[in-house]
C-alpha cells in the first residue's frame, strides 16, 4: 500500500485488486487484527491488518482525513462498540444520510454507489445550503441540526453523530467527574461486602462528596439522572445484580490478559484436584456412614487419569503424593477386569513371542498410562502447598505452577472429569445424595453400601474400561473398513447397538447392580454378594481390622475361653439318678418365680 503515516480506522477507503472497499470493522483474534472490509455491493470479506498495509494489492484512497491517536474524541470503533445494537444502527443510518448530503453518496465514495445514486437533489453540482436544506425536510429536523451533523462528521467521523449521552464513558458523558469518582470509590468498598441498595450507596455518594470537596460544589444530580448512571457504573463495577460470590470474582480478575497453557506432549502439564464424591460410603470398622473425597491425577494432553485415590473424610498430603506415585507406577489391573481396561505398552519391540498364556492366561498389564510429569497444576489447598508434596515435586523434578484463585477454569479438564463420572457412575450406585443439597434424597445414608476401597476399586475400573476409551473411535488406528465391519458384527451377535451406555451396564451387572432390577431387589443381591465374597476377599477391610493390636489380641484368645461347640441329642449319654428330679424341682421353682413375678407387674399397672 502506498502512503505513509495512513491513519486507518472504520470509514477508510481502499482499492483492493481494483475494487473499492471500505472498512466497516476491525476484529482481534488470537492469530492478530483483522479488517471487516464491504465492497460496492454489500458483500463482506476479511483481511490482517498487516497484510492490508503492507500488500501492494492494496492502495488507499485520499478521501478523507480517518481518525489518529492524536484525536480528542475516541475512534468511531471504540464509541460504536459501547452502544447498544439499536443505537449502533441509528447512529450508522444518520452516518449515511450526512454522507449523501455532503457527497452525494450514503458511502461516502463515488466508486462505491448504490442504485439511484446520486439522486438529483444532492448532486455534486448544487450548492451545500440547497443540499443542507433538501436533506433536513426529508430527516424532519431544522437545518442548524443538519449542519451541526455535518461539522461533527467533518472532524470525527462516526463518532461525532454519537449522542452525547452515549458518546463519552458509556452513558456518562454528562456525569461530573468528581461524581462518577466519588461513586467507583464506594462501589469499590462493597466488593466484600453483603449486598447494599442502590437508594443507600446514592446516599453515601453524595456524603462522600460533600466532604471530600468542601471548597467547590458539586452539582448534585436529580434521582432519576443518579439511578440512570448508577446503572452504568454496575455495568463495569458489578454490586446489585449479580450475587457476591460472582461480585467478588469480578472484582479479582487480573488487570492485564493471561495467556493459555497448550500442552504439547504428554505429561507436560498434569492436572491435580480432589472432590467429594456425591455417594456415602460406609466405615470399615464401625460399619456406619461416612463421606469419602477422591484425588485424581490427569494428563492434559491427552486428558486421560493417571492416579486416583477415595480417602475416607478429608484427603492429606501424603495422600496426594500417592496419586503422583502412581503416574509413575501405575497398578496392575486385576484378573476379573476385561481384557481391554490393560493399558497398551508402549514403542515397538525388536521381536515378539507370543505364549499361549499371553492370549488365553489372565489378563496382564496396568490400567492407565505410564507417565513423567513436568509441571503439576493445583490449587492452593493445603494439601497441595504442603511441604511434602513441594518436597515430593522438588526431589522428582516437577514443576509446581498454582492456578488462579477461585478460578476452576484453570482446571477445566479435570473439573468436568468429576462432572462425567457424577452424571455416568456415581448416580446409579447406592448411598448417592445428588451434587447439592437441593437434589438430596430422604435418607440415602441408609443406602450406603461400600466401603471407600471398593469406591475407589469401582472408580478405577469405571475409568479403564468406559472412561480412557471414549477418544478411541476417534483415533487414527491401524484398522481398515473391513476389519472395522468385521468387529461390528462380532459385537451385534451378542448386542444389536453396542455402545458406551451398554459397556456401563455390562459393568453394573459385574457388580450386582443391572439396571432392570428394582432397588429392593438391588439391595438383596448386594447383601447376597456381600455374605458371599466380602469376608474372604484378600486386601479386603477384614484384613485391615485383623491387623490392628485390639483385634489381633482378641482373635489370638486360648481356644479354652472359646464357647464349648453344640452337642447334639445323639451325642448325649443317658442320664439317671436323682439329679434328674432335683432338675426338675429347680426348673419348677424358677417357673414359679417368673409367674409371680409377673403378676405382681399386671397388679402394679
Amino acid at each position: 500500500m502506498s502512503g505513509a503515516a495512513t491513519k486507518l480506522g472504520v470509514g477508510t477507503h481502499f482499492r483492493l485488486d481494483g475494487e473499492t472497499v471500505e472498512v466497516v470493522e476491525f476484529a482481534s483474534l488470537a492469530t492478530g487484527m483483522e479488517v471487516v472490509l464491504k465492497d460496492g455491493r454489500n458483500r463482506l470479506a476479511r483481511m490482517s491488518l498487516r497484510e492490508l498495509l503492507t500488500s501492494d494489492r492494496v492502495e488507499l484512497i485520499h478521501d478523507r482525513s480517518g481518525p489518529s491517536a492524536a484525536d480528542d474524541e475516541d475512534v468511531a470503533a471504540v464509541v460504536l462498540s459501547r452502544l447498544t445494537k439499536d443505537e449502533q444502527k441509528d447512529v450508522l443510518k444518520r452516518t449515511a444520510h450526512v454522507r449523501e448530503m455532503l457527497t452525494g453518496y450514503r458511502s461516502g465514495s463515488e466508486h462505491l454507489p448504490q442504485p439511484n445514486e446520486p439522486r438529483p437533489q444532492y448532486a455534486a453540482g448544487l450548492p451545500l445550503k440547497a443540499r443542507y436544506e433538501a436533506k433536513a425536510v426529508e430527516m424532519g429536523v431544522t437545518e442548524r441540526t443538519v449542519r451541526r451533523w455535518a461539522r461533527a462528521f467533518r472532524e470525527f467521523g462516526e463518532a461525532g453523530l454519537v449522542p452525547k449521552t452515549a458518546q463519552s464513558d458509556g452513558g456518562l458523558g454528562n456525569a461530573d467527574p468528581r461524581w462518577v469518582e466519588a461513586a467507583v470509590e464506594v462501589l469499590k468498598e462493597y466488593e466484600r461486602e453483603s449486598r447494599p441498595s442502590v437508594k443507600v450507596v446514592l446516599e453515601e455518594v453524595e456524603a462522600r462528596v460533600k466532604s471530600t470537596f468542601k471548597l467547590v460544589k458539586v452539582p448534585v444530580p436529580p434521582r432519576t439522572t443518579a439511578y440512570r448512571w448508577m446503572q452504568e457504573l454496575e455495568r463495569r463495577h458489578p454490586t446489585f445484580r449479580l450475587s457476591t460470590q460472582r461480585n467478588r470474582d469480578i472484582a479479582d480478575r487480573p488487570r492485564k490478559v493471561y495467556g493459555k497453557l497448550r500442552p504439547t506432549r504428554p505429561g507436560e502439564y498434569v492436572l491435580m484436584d480432589t472432590t467429594r464424591l456425591d455417594v456415602f460410603a460406609l466405615d470399615p470398622v464401625t460399619l456406619r456412614w461416612m463421606q469419602a473425597e477422591l484425588t485424581v491425577a490427569m494428563d492434559w494432553y491427552t486428558r486421560c487419569i493417571i492416579g486416583l485415590r477415595v480417602t475416607p473424610v478429608s484427603t492429606k498430603a501424603i495422600d496426594a503424593a500417592a496419586v503422583l506415585y502412581q503416574a509413575y507406577r501405575p497398578q496392575l489391573v486385576p484378573e476379573s477386569w476385561p481384557r481391554e481396561a490393560a493399558w497398551p505398552e508402549h514403542g515397538i519391540p525388536r521381536g515378539v513371542l507370543v505364549e499361549a498364556e499371553a492370549v488365553h492366561g489372565p489378563v496382564t498389564g496396568v490400567w492407565g498410562p505410564k507417565v513423567a510429569p513436568e509441571t503439576l497444576i493445583v490449587d492452593h489447598g493445603k494439601i497441595y502447598v504442603s511441604a511434602h508434596l513441594t518436597s515430593v515435586c522438588r526431589r522428582m523434578g516437577i514443576s509446581v505452577q498454582p492456578a488462579r484463585l477461585r478460578t476452576g477454569r484453570d482446571k477445566g479438564p479435570v473439573e468436568r472429569f468429576f462432572r462425567t463420572l457424577r452424571e455416568d457412575l456415581l448416580q446409579r450406585l447406592p448411598g448417592y445424595k445428588g451434587p447439592d443439597i437441593h437434589s438430596r434424597g430422604l435418607n440415602p445414608e441408609k443406602d450406603a453400601f461400600f466401603f471407600h476401597h471398593e469406591l475407589e476399586a469401582i472408580i478405577r475400573e469405571w475409568t479403564a474400561v468406559t472412561y480412557h476409551r471414549r477418544h478411541a473411535p476417534s483415533l487414527n488406528m491401524p484398522l481398515s473398513e473391513e476389519a472395522l465391519q468385521f468387529a461390528r458384527r462380532l459385537a451385534a451377535k451378542e448386542h444389536t447397538y453396542p455402545d458406551d451406555r451398554l459397556a456401563i451396564a455390562l459393568l453394573l451387572k459385574r457388580w450386582n447392580l443391572g439396571l432392570g432390577t428394582s432397588l429392593v431387589e438391588r439391595r438383596m443381591a448386594l447383601r447376597l454378594s456381600r455374605e458371599q465374597t466380602a469376608l474372604d476377599l484378600p486386601g479386603t477391610p477384614a484384613d485391615d481390622v485383623r491387623s490392628l493390636p485390639s483385634v489381633a489380641r482378641v482373635l489370638s484368645l486360648p481356644e479354652q475361653l472359646a464357647p464349648p461347640p453344640i452337642e447334639t441329642v445323639q451325642d448325649r449319654e443317658p442320664e439317671a439318678g436323682d439329679d434328674d428330679a432335683d432338675g426338675l424341682e429347680e426348673l419348677e421353682e424358677e417357673l414359679d418365680f417368673y409367674a409371680t413375678a409377673l403378676k405382681d407387674i399386671d397388679d402394679d399397672e
